[in-house]
């Protein structure tokens, strides 16, 4: 279990909570008892215990300080985030400081969005898009009806 956390303020009753960047199950708020968002930081050293040992399934933003697509799209990766509270951790990961997990997912372009469930690849996506198309993204993968593309379309909005 990772000693890194951070805290997140709960969606329901505004209590500020201490989340672990990693743990088996989903965060509950320490108050109020509902689940709260997972919202958490990665790197090379610590990806694996983080994201893909998770415990349910993971929304990995591969972003850049210097991306502006990256910027608009992480509020709304936040929102998708806070709306599935209990259903999926949010991991972001900084290519930049990170450059074996870039190489690794073969980042052409960020913001480059990945879902991973038990490790494994469900899907991936390149560019920023809206928080409700983001949701519904997610929603479609985790039902089963999205699949990994091997050739992905870089978005106009994401550069790298």
């Amino acid at each position: 279990m990772s000693a890194h956390s951070t805290t997140i303020r709960c969606p329901h009753c505004g209590k500020v909570n201490r989340v672990p960047s990693a743990a088996a199950g989903h965060p509950n708020c320490g108050n109020c008892r509902n689940p709260l968002p997972w919202i958490v930081d990665a790197d090379d050293s610590s990806f694996a215990e983080i994201a893909e040992r998770s415990t349910i399934p993971v929304v990995v933003d591969l972003w850049a300080s210097w991306c502006g697509p990256c910027r608009m799209v992480s509020p709304a990766l936040e929102k998708v985030a806070t709306d599935l509270s209990g259903k999926i951790k949010l991991v972001k990961v900084d290519i930049d400081a990170s450059p074996q997990l870039a190489r690794r997912f073969e980042v052409m372009a960020v913001p480059t969005l990945l879902v991973l469930d038990a490790g494994e690849l469900l899907a991936r996506q390149a560019g920023a898009a809206p928080a409700p198309t983001l949701h519904r993204w997610v929603q479609d993968v985790l039902a089963g009806r999205s699949r990994p593309h091997p050739a992905e379309t870089a978005d106009p909005g994401g550069s790298r």
